[in-house]
């Protein structure tokens, strides 16, 4: 806590006064262009990783960058609430899921372990089993490797989720926003972007 405690202090004497102007222009508004859906894990930062400033993306990350799909009637949803306002209210025109090498939930979904300990965590885990059901048709030598496929085929599988979503039918049908698969790996700092048409992977993002 000692070392958050300290960044906020440099942000405050260092880093603020330095953008005082941009916060000033926040303070009252914001327009992203992207909507950024990422995993919660610690290694993934998504405006480092883009190199966004304040106020260009709108950010959800769950565990797994797991999107529901679109329930109607099933009640309050943080995820559900925060596409429909970033796309029907914030207009945004990107729409980006991001995955990445190594992901805890990922790794776990793929192993089928007990989770009996986790009862939260084997629910929610629970929206992407179409993924590896899709993953487990495939060959693969090692179980590395089984789980980078597994982390690439839920991207498209969470793309798909979230084209049930009202908001995200309508903004497609109107030409509105376009969506985007990418798969960032840790250890190179690179990313692979989904043609989400066909499903193959393009290098680099673009």
């Amino acid at each position: 806590m000692n070392d958050i405690a300290e960044g906020f202090r440099r942000f405050t004497t260092e880093v603020f006064p330095a953008q005082a102007a941009l916060f000033e222009r926040l303070a009252t508004t914001q327009q992203p262009s992207t909507l950024f859906i990422g995993c919660s894990d610690s290694r993934v930062v998504p405006e480092l990783v883009t190199q966004s400033d304040p106020g260009e993306l709108f950010v959800i990350r769950t565990a797994g960058n797991l999107v529901p799909p679109h329930a109607p009637g099933a009640g309050a949803d943080g995820v559900a609430a925060s596409i429909e306002y970033a796309v029907t209210v914030l207009g945004v025109t990107s729409v980006v899921v991001c995955g990445h090498s190594g992901c805890g939930a990922m790794t776990a979904l793929s192993a089928g372990g007990d989770l009996a300990a986790l009862p939260a965590v084997a629910a929610w885990l629970r929206h992407g089993e179409a993924a590896k059901a899709r993953s487990d048709a495939g060959d693969f030598p090692a179980a590395e490797d089984k789980v980078a496929a597994l982390v690439r085929d839920n991207v498209l599988c969470q793309l798909a989720n979230l084209r049930t979503h009202p908001a995200v039918v309508r903004a497609l049908a109107r030409n509105e926003v376009t969506l985007h698969g990418w798969v960032y790996d840790i250890a190179s700092g690179s990313i692979e972007e989904f043609d989400t048409g066909g499903g193959h992977l393009l290098t680099p993002a673009g």
